[in-house]
């Protein structure tokens, strides 16, 4: 019998071994009775800084299990139900041929999902294998040489293959733990599994990429790079097949759409072939820039500790009059702001990490909630040219050489104060950025900040950076679809993931992934 105690305390200076004294202490047993133990979760508790704890939930056995059996509901301890083996029971389609669009967290796990159930998938992506994306995105930080079709937006990945690898999500889903594992399985470090809030960083999800396609490529996925969907086939109100680079068709009934939220000109293809979408809410703003020694002083009371991460945070305000939200948004401890361009003469920045988050500086987004009444027209692309207008905006600001428009924040917020000093490539020029924002959105900022250096002292200062614009938060449309994940105007055609409007970072897009390739089979069960 195993048994889970929670909410395990180590002060900085204990090490993770003495977690089987704890546990005896906390259960008044003596630490030989442990048989056995492991750790299956870790976070930090920082509400009393300096004083900092780790806190961990640790499975174990002991020798006489019976005696535990009364302690469980006072001590936070609980018997673990052990899962029963069973057989992995596919659904095998093997004369079903989908096509899946996009190489995402959602079309790479759908393409999985499909594949390892015998289907003939067919993936396509419009970027490159990671490998070479990686050389031109260096190229365009380093000499600002731009790729539409290769960049920090498009390639294998998605656009979470230059971000933190966060894996936290709002859903609490069964499937969450089996993302985890296949990401482990293909090379992640071990250690998301135990993280309350897991992440891979950028430098280790490349590795996770390769290791990924090469399962594909072994099940018999045909991969495609450089390849754009660009157009639908229906007949008698089913789909029955795609266009590919405006010349190649390829004949499918089915066809899982994984694009991500920057495939502007699907959308616009999608919209002219009659398929059914709606404007939704998103967020701009900007990216907020401090020095990794003051964020952590703010919340751990101190600079640095080699028994803690770099320091994290979540701010969020709603203004009662507005009824806008603003909020912090995709924080990357230790890392850096990055110009995520994917369209000539537009800007949009973002925060990237590696795994070890051991940059100078931390980053996040600060963002004011965009409604479909702030759009200029009622169709569903409304909010892209909304985007694009202050991507649009951005770049001028910045001079129009790829430079990336900065403020120092007190100048922001106040007309002067500050330096301007950022980790942004391929490089920043000092700019008002009130120039390429809204005016609502600089008004809400602007109210929101005193409130959130009175949560986190400091936090308003000389040495925070805004960059912009931040305008990728989230698709600003949705592709409508039904229960069966199935679109309701296009028999076939199975919108998914992110740029479909059904997810928010790597972990949801996956997950919903995972559950229309599911939809998918139980729809065409052999």
């Amino acid at each position: 019998m195993t048994f889970r105690l929670r909410e395990i305390p180590l002060r900085l200076g204990e090490e993770e071994y003495q977690l089987a004294e704890k546990v005896a202490l906390l259960l008044n047993i003596p630490v030989t009775d442990i048989v056995d133990w492991k750790i299956v979760r870790k976070g930090i508790d920082a509400r009393r800084k300096p004083d900092v704890l780790r806190v961990y939930t640790v499975d174990f056995t002991v020798i006489n299990p019976v005696s535990l059996l009364p302690m469980q509901k006072e001590n936070h301890c609980l018997t673990v139900v052990e899962k029963t083996a069973t057989a992995d029971v596919r659904l095998l389609a093997k004369n079903l041929q989908v096509v899946v669009v996009g190489m995402g967290p959602a079309g790479l796990f759908a393409a999985l999902r499909l594949a390892e159930s015998g289907v003939s998938v067919t993936l396509v992506e419009r970027g490159k294998p990671v490998a070479a994306r990686l050389q031109d995105v260096r190229n365009f930080w380093q000499q600002k040489i731009f790729d539409a079709e290769s960049n920090i937006q498009f390639g294998e990945g998605g656009a979470g293959a230059f971000s933190d690898g966060k894996l936290t999500s709002r859903l609490n889903h069964p499937l969450t733990r089996q993302v985890l594992e296949r990401l482990v399985a293909f090379g992640a470090p071990e250690e998301i599994l135990r993280q309350a809030k897991p992440h891979i960083g950028s430098d280790r999800l490349r590795v996770v990429l390769i290791n990924f396609r090469r399962q594909l490529l072994s099940l018999g996925v045909d991969i495609r790079y450089s390849t754009r969907l660009t157009g639908l086939e229906v007949s008698r109100g089913q789909l029955c097949g795609c266009r590919l680079n405006d010349q190649e068709f390829v004949e499918s009934e089915q066809l899982v759409l994984a694009v991500g939220h920057s495939a502007r000109d699907t959308y616009s293809m999608l919209y002219d072939a009659g398929v059914k979408i709606e404007s939704k809410p998103f967020a701009i703003g900007v990216r907020v820039e401090h020095p990794l020694e003051l964020i952590n002083s703010i919340q751990y009371g101190m600079k640095s500790h080699p028994q803690l991460p770099a320091a994290e945070y979540r701010l969020a305000w709603n203004n009662q009059q507005s009824g806008r939200g603003v909020y912090s948004f995709c924080m990357c401890p230790g890392g850096m702001v990055v110009n995520a361009a994917s369209e000539a003469g537009g800007i949009v920045v973002n925060g990237m990490s590696n795994f070890r988050r051991d940059g100078n500086y931390s980053n996040s987004a600060l963002v004011v909630s965009v409604r479909p009444e702030d759009f200029d027209g009622d169709d569903p692309l409304a909010g892209v040219r909304f985007q694009r207008h202050w991507e649009q905006a951005a770049f001028l600001a910045g001079g129009g050489d790829w430079s990336v428009p900065a403020q120092p924040l007190l100048e922001f917020l106040q007309g002067h104060g500050g330096q301007l000093s950022s980790t942004c490539l391929p490089g920043v020029a000092p700019a008002d950025l009130a120039d390429c924002l809204p005016g609502f959105v600089v008004a809400e900022l602007r109210q929101a900040l005193p409130i959130f250096n009175r949560r986190m002292r400091g936090f308003v200062g000389s040495e925070a950076i805004l960059t912009g614009v931040e305008t990728r938060t989230s698709a600003p449309l949705r592709i409508l679809r039904n229960a069966q994940h199935e679109s309701v105007s296009h028999p076939g055609l199975y919108p998914a993931g992110e740029g479909a409007g059904y997810a928010g970072g790597i972990m949801s897009a996956a997950i919903d992934g995972l559950k229309v390739a599911e939809s998918l089979l139980r729809d065409h069960k052999t």
